[in-house]
């Protein structure tokens, strides 16, 4: 079982701190402006950046914080030649059919580098800045019926469904995306993992240390084959390499040092009224505080203390990085999705076996 890389873009803007948050007049909080701005031209330096190191994709964020995906991914598709797009996209934002349109159009333009990541949503605030007033197990009934009919829709079949959310006749593309997409799906609630194991292609973990994840690999794996179904299995983390395991934690002690203790408390705050599992369960992993980080070895969860979602980074030398992949890679995980500020210079070349040091 091959184990493949994929890098991240950052259309909210780059730097060399973690992003973290800030008071806004327009909101309760806001990223703070960062060193990098989400440029074309900068994001088209870190996508052919990562292709030339080896990465197989990037994926991109999705939410109002951030550059829209599918445009941006688009722009990027000239600026490269063989990366794939994990282009993220809200089930609460778009109809399956027209998502279906975008996506086979989107396959057919770039020659099949098209990836899904749907997101169904985790901040309670930003879920209605787009008029979605679900709950959160809900939510995952929406995701359910949307997967649904997108599938249907890519089949070559008009598909009709009358469902809780969706009501279509015909639902169809004027030509069947050929491959058909791969969808990642995350999440950590029985909801959102019986909804990977009937739909998912890849279902995405943040990083939790591996005996914790175990358990939710085999709870998919099992709903899945009831269904009859294979799913792969991905985990995103940060990570800090360098030539020695003290550079690392030195930079790892450096990224801590920069954070402003009034943002740490603001991002807290914002974590503690979510009602997604995985949040909460990636806020348990540091509880706030700023001792204790490694909470498994090379594991640090200091990322979590300002920023949403991915918390924790794998911090070492080369060989010890590898080795914690290589722990993930013996669960079952295919795909690991990483990412280091700022993501142009911290990317590591990818090579067969171990990762190893990108040239400086």
């Amino acid at each position: 079982m091959a184990l493949h890389p994929h890098w991240y873009l950052p259309t909210s803007g780059d730097g060399r701190d973690v992003v973290g948050w800030v008071h806004s007049r327009i909101a309760t909080a806001a990223p703070r402006p960062t060193d990098r701005a989400p440029t074309i031209d900068y994001l088209a330096d870190v996508a052919r950046a990562a292709e030339r190191l080896g990465y197989e994709s990037v994926l991109t964020p999705v939410g109002t914080w951030c550059e829209d995906p599918w445009i941006t991914t688009a722009a990027l598709l000239r600026e490269t030649r063989r990366l794939r797009f994990i282009v993220a996209l809200r089930p609460d934002a778009v109809s399956p059919t027209l998502a279906a349109q975008m996506a086979a159009t989107y396959q057919r333009i770039s020659g099949g580098r098209l990836m899904l990541n749907v997101v169904t949503g985790s901040d309670d605030e930003e879920q209605r800045r787009y008029g979605d007033w679900l709950d959160h197990d809900a939510r995952y009934a929406r995701t359910d019926e949307w997967l649904t009919v997108l599938r249907g829709a890519w089949s070559g079949r008009p598909l009709d469904h009358d469902g809780a959310h969706y009501r279509v006749a015909g639902a169809t593309v004027a030509q069947a995306p050929d491959p058909a997409p791969p969808v990642y799906l995350g999440g950590a609630s029985e909801p959102a993992l019986l909804a990977a194991a009937a739909h998912a292609d890849v279902h995405l973990s943040w990083g939790e240390p591996p005996a914790a994840l175990a358990p939710r690999i085999a709870r998919v794996r099992e709903a899945a084959h009831r269904l009859g179904r294979h799913v792969g299995f991905g985990v995103r983390l940060h990570v800090i390499t360098r030539d020695t395991a003290a550079e690392a934690w030195a930079e790892a002690d450096r990224l801590l040092r920069a954070m402003d203790p009034q943002a740490v408390a603001l991002a807290q705050d914002r974590a503690a009224r979510t009602s997604s599992n995985g949040q909460r369960r990636m806020t348990a992993l540091h509880g706030g505080r700023t001792d204790g980080l490694e909470i498994a070895p090379n594991l640090w969860a200091g990322f979590g203390l300002l920023r949403r979602h991915a918390g924790t980074a794998l911090v070492g030398s080369h060989l010890e990085v590898a080795d914690r992949l290589a722990e993930y890679h013996d669960l079952g995980i295919e795909h690991v999705l990483l990412s280091g500020q700022p993501h142009l210079e911290e990317a590591p070349l990818v090579r067969r076996g171990r990762p190893a040091a990108a040239p400086r």
